[in-house]
């Protein structure tokens, strides 16, 4: 059992279950009467539409990835604005950073010995 589970509130629950499907390969449905529970690796979110009792409320999530820039690459081909490039960090991550449209902001990462870049 997780202990957190992140949780989004976003414009339009499809649009955000869509992009997170089609860069990261997430799994889940989303019901007509409660959130979409979308299974990311290990990690499950709990994405919801905003309301009238519930505004939008997007989150920052940190999400290692098997190929940083082919990653990027989908999430920009998918509708996500690019906040920064892909580099390698200081403390040994490579990284990039995009915002999806529903405004939840990803860094995504490959730990430090394990990634290799063209750039």
């Amino acid at each position: 059992m997780s202990h957190v589970i992140v949780r989004m509130v976003v414009p339009d629950t499809a649009a955000a279950v869509a992009f997170l499907r089609d860069v990261f390969g997430a799994i889940g449905d989303v019901p007509a009467d409660r959130p979409a529970d979308v299974r990311l690796g290990d990690s499950h979110l709990l994405i919801s539409s905003a309301s009238a009792e519930r505004e939008v409320f997007p989150a920052f999530l940190y999400v290692y990835v098997d190929d940083v820039e082919d990653t990027h690459t989908r999430a920009l081909a998918a509708g996500a604005s690019e906040i920064e490039e892909p580099w390698r960090t200081p403390y040994g991550d490579f990284r990039s950073m995009v915002r999806d449209p529903s405004g939840n902001v990803f860094q995504l990462a490959r730990k430090a010995g394990e990634w290799t870049t063209t750039s």
